[in-house]
């Protein structure tokens, strides 16, 4: 198994907390602590994140076992894996992956989007 999916299959809490909060409506408060923590990500950590946003723990407990939100997170996991999501960041523009994510990449991709609908970039002004 690859490295980066070992990692996704172990923070699956994290993002099965991410749809608890979007539920009890703080899921900014928590995304912004997650990042801001990502490099020390863990069962435990993620607990803490939760608490410290005011996560009900009895609700987070019984959430965390719902069937429904464990298949949208199986769900999301797979649909990001057939997209080609390879880590955080990903950008995808019409759909299709942005390998080079330099501001050069973005304006050559979004360019060539503009050309095939006949319209091209404009310039802001400055």
């Amino acid at each position: 198994m690859l490295p980066w999916r070992q990692k996704a299959r172990e923070n699956s809490g994290s993002f099965t907390t991410c749809y608890l909060k979007i539920i009890q409506g703080k899921f900014w408060e928590f995304h912004d602590l997650l990042f801001e923590n990502y490099n020390r990500i863990n069962d435990q950590k993620i607990q803490d994140i939760a608490l410290a946003v005011g996560l009900n723990q009895e609700e987070y407990e019984k959430m965390k076992k719902d069937p429904a939100i464990q298949g949208k997170v199986r769900q999301d996991l797979s649909d990001g894996r057939r997209a080609g999501v390879r880590g955080t960041p990903t950008v995808f523009i019409n759909g299709r992956r942005l390998r080079d994510r330099s501001l050069k990449g973005f304006q050559e991709v979004i360019d060539k989007q503009l050309e095939k609908l006949g319209k091209t970039a404009t310039k802001p002004s400055s």
